[in-house]
């Protein structure tokens, strides 16, 4: 008989969650999944429920690793909320499953497994696509995905200068405080990307907040907001000029409203230029389109289920 499935809390995720066991598992799994052998990795594309009387939607995100024998869904609310809101954007739950036997092995907080696992793949994004000499990074964006992106790219690389800008001057005032180091607010989007070597992109616009005009040549952007097809954070002038990475091909041409709309062509997975078999074009403007998988849910939770069992 199955035991009971063991419930792991946010703060005890937060504590087994680390980005360096986290990057490599996942640059695996990137690199699994560009490969398309659908006997080693199956995932579906993101099934959504919509919630139009709350203005958000319901997405559930299955995903199964044959090799490490992960089988995993996370179930996860988005919400467009209004300005000054103080209801949570997302919600998320993850379930590791035995795929043996089909119970249910752990339920666990999402939240932190999702900011740290899309945090990590932009953090992939930027090793492989960034300017070799990075020293300014701009984040424009203030909430839980803001600063999970800057503690990793903060953890991973050496930029001499990080800003934050945020529609709510006061609400970025209150994330650079929360940070360890020093972190310059700025008053308008196209100050605080000026120069900038990588820019993180995590609102909760449906409109571009960030326009190709004002993005210095040769920079990296990691776009991780606007996950639906009517949703953007990025004008058609980036979109077009910028050499376009994802995470999954058939998940940014079915979800992304930044490369949908503005008509622009997917240069390659991430997958494929850890696999070798497209190139990392660091000299040109470049946009990492984030979405999220379930495969990095999955590994994720896999990595917090093991040191969960190691600690108990």
């Amino acid at each position: 008989m199955a035991e009971p499935p063991v419930l792991i809390r946010q703060d005890e995720v937060e504590g087994l969650l680390h980005y360096k066991d986290l990057i490599p598992r996942l640059e695996v799994a990137l690199g699994k999944f560009s490969k398309l052998d659908s006997a080693e990795v199956i995932q579906p594309v993101r099934t959504t429920v919509p919630l139009q009387k709350y203005n958000g939607f319901l997405g559930l995100m299955p995903a199964y690793l044959v090799h490490e024998d992960i089988l995993c869904t996370k179930l996860v609310c988005f919400y467009k909320r209004e300005s000054g809101s103080t209801l949570p954007s997302t919600q998320a739950t993850v379930l590791l499953f035995d795929p043996e036997y089909g119970n249910v092995k752990a339920v666990m907080d999402g939240e932190v497994i999702t900011a740290k696992r899309t945090a990590a793949v932009s953090a992939i994004s930027a090793k492989l696509l960034m300017p070799a000499k990075s020293e300014v990074l701009t984040i424009l964006g203030a909430g839980h995905q803001a600063l999970s992106h800057y503690n990793v790219f903060t953890e991973t690389f050496s930029f001499k200068e990080v800003r934050v800008w945020s529609r709510r001057k006061e609400t970025a005032e209150r994330f650079a405080q929360s940070t360890q180091g020093h972190v310059t607010v700025w008053e308008s989007v196209e100050e605080a990307v000026n120069g900038a070597d990588v820019i993180v992109t995590v609102t909760g616009a449906s409109e571009p907040v960030l326009f190709g005009q004002w993005v210095k040549p040769g920079a990296h952007v990691a776009a991780v907001g606007a996950c639906r097809p009517d949703w953007r954070e990025l004008d058609d002038v980036l979109m077009r000029q910028a050499k376009v990475y994802v995470d999954s091909r058939e998940g940014a041409v079915a979800e992304s409203g930044d490369i949908i709309l503005s008509g622009a062509k997917v240069f390659a997975e991430l997958g494929e230029v850890l696999n070798g078999t497209r190139p990392a074009l660091r000299e040109k403007t470049t946009v990492f389109k984030s979405l999220g998988m379930g495969i990095q849910d999955a590994v994720s939770a896999k990595l917090v289920f093991e040191q969960w069992k190691n600690k108990h």
